[in-house]
C-alpha cells in the first residue's frame, strides 16, 4: 500500500536511524559504531558528527529504542558500554526506513533554489558559474568512482549502493548542466532576449510583467 505522507517522529536525525540499523546487526559500543561507519564509508551518505555520536545513542536510549546490553572489557582499556536495539527500536527503524524509501520528501536543495532565482544574474555570468560547477562536480564524480572502486573490492555492492546512486545523480546533473550551458552560450533558450534586456537596461521586460498578471501557478501538486 502506498504511503501518502511520512510519519512525524520522536527523533528525526538520520544518524539515529543509521545507529539503529547497525545495532540491529549486533550490540556495539559507540566507538565501535563510529569505526564501523568509517569502514563502510557512510560519511559519504549520512552527515556524521562523530563527536555527537554518544548524544545520539543517549537520545535513542531515552526514547526506548536502544538499551544497555552489557559491558565490554579488553585488557587494560576502560570498560565500554554495549548497546543493542529494542523491539520498539526495531519497529521504529523499519517504519522510518520504509518511509524514507517510499515517500518522496519535500526537500529544497540549494542548487534548485539558485536555479529558481537565476534571472537576477546575467546569462553570460550564469554560463561561467555553471562551468565552475561542472568542473567541481567532475572532480566529485571522479572521487566517488574511486570510493566505489576501493569499497567495492572490500564490501558487497549492497553496502555501497548509496554511493553508486550519488554518482549517478551527479552524472545526470552534469549532463543537464552541459546541455543548459550550451543553450545559454548559443542563445537558444526561450526568454533569453528579455533576460539580456533586463540586464542591459535595468528595466523589467513587459513580457515578465504580463506573466505576473496571468493566473499561472507552477505547482506540480495542483491538478485544477
Amino acid at each position: 500500500m502506498a504511503r501518502a505522507v511520512a510519519k512525524r517522529r520522536k527523533l528525526s536525525n538520520p544518524l539515529a536511524l543509521t545507529v539503529m540499523v547497525l545495532l540491529a546487526e549486533r550490540p556495539m559500543h559507540p566507538y565501535e559504531i563510529a569505526q564501523t561507519l568509517r569502514r563502510r564509508g557512510k560519511q559519504h551518505s549520512v552527515k556524521i558528527n562523530f563527536g555527537s555520536l554518544y548524544t545520539v545513542v543517549q537520545n535513542l536510549e531515552k526514547h526506548g529504542y536502544v538499551e544497555v546490553t552489557g559491558v565490554q572489557r579488553q585488557g587494560n582499556r576502560p570498560e565500554r558500554t554495549l548497546y543493542g536495539i529494542t523491539e520498539s527500536g526495531r519497529a521504529e527503524m523499519l517504519d522510518w526506513l520504509s518511509d524514507l524509501i517510499a515517500v518522496p520528501a519535500a526537500e529544497f536543495p540549494a542548487f534548485d533554489t539558485a536555479l529558481s532565482l537565476l534571472p537576477v544574474l546575467p546569462p553570460d555570468e550564469v554560463a561561467e558559474l555553471l562551468l565552475d560547477r561542472e568542473q567541481a562536480q567532475t572532480v566529485q564524480a571522479a572521487a566517488l568512482r574511486g570510493v566505489l572502486t576501493q569499497l567495492g573490492d572490500a564490501l558487497p555492492r549492497v553496502f555501497v549502493i548509496e554511493t553508486e546512486y550519488q554518482l549517478h545523480m551527479i552524472e545526470a546533473q552534469l549532463e543537464w548542466i552541459r546541455g543548459f550551458r550550451k543553450e545559454l552560450t548559443d542563445s537558444t533558450i526561450s526568454g533569453i532576449e528579455e533576460w539580456k534586456s533586463f540586464h542591459e537596461t535595468g528595466e523589467v521586460p513587459q513580457d515578465w510583467q504580463d506573466l505576473d498578471e496571468q493566473d499561472i501557478v507552477l505547482d506540480p501538486e495542483r491538478t485544477e
